[in-house]
């Protein structure tokens, strides 16, 4: 069973990191950079729910792969289970309560927008329920950035340590 898990378990993590790494600091950014803002909130608003779903599918299976018998491996090392607890934690909140708040209000901003524009207001001027709808954003938002930034903290933590049981030796 272990010469199973061990190395299903490295490509499960890598995917895992690897998603976090370039979903968070390469596509945010560029999409950002690159895209009018009506189009990179309806990626986002589609692309976000596909990457939490996914971040808490690869930490369950990552999980499920730990070396040499599956999840009971975790209990061994309190680093290793604090870690997997904490990304869990935050990945699950991501995916079940921020990810969707921050998608609900970016959608109400947008409709906002829609009946501020139809008020005919004042150039310059935000409307009362825009600037509640942006701040309910900002919060909403800023939640989930910080629960993805420590998710993927606790993610390198967990693997500096599974880099560390890695051992070269009599490889050729």
């Amino acid at each position: 069973m272990a010469s199973f898990l061990a190395p299903t378990h490295l490509l499960v993590y890598s995917a895992l990191l690897g998603t976090q790494l370039y979903q968070t600091f390469v596509m945010t950014k560029v999409s950002y950079q690159a895209l009018p803002r009506s189009a990179f909130t309806t990626l986002q608003k589609r692309a976000f729910p596909i990457y939490f779903q996914s971040q808490s599918l690869l930490l369950f299976m990552v999980a499920c792969t730990v070396p040499p018998r599956g999840p009971s491996a975790l209990l061994q090392s309190k680093w290793e289970w604090i870690s997997f607890a904490c990304a869990g934690a935050t990945a699950g909140l991501n995916l079940l309560v921020y990810g969707p708040k921050t998608k609900d209000v970016m959608v109400e901003r947008i409709h906002q927008a829609t009946r501020d524009a139809s008020s005919k207001l004042e150039a310059g001027t935000v409307s009362d329920g825009m600037k509640k709808l942006n701040r309910a954003f900002s919060r909403a938002h800023a939640m989930s950035i910080h629960f993805n930034l420590i998710t993927i903290g606790a993610t390198l933590v967990y693997g500096w340590r599974l880099a560390g049981k890695l051992n070269f030796e009599g490889a050729p």
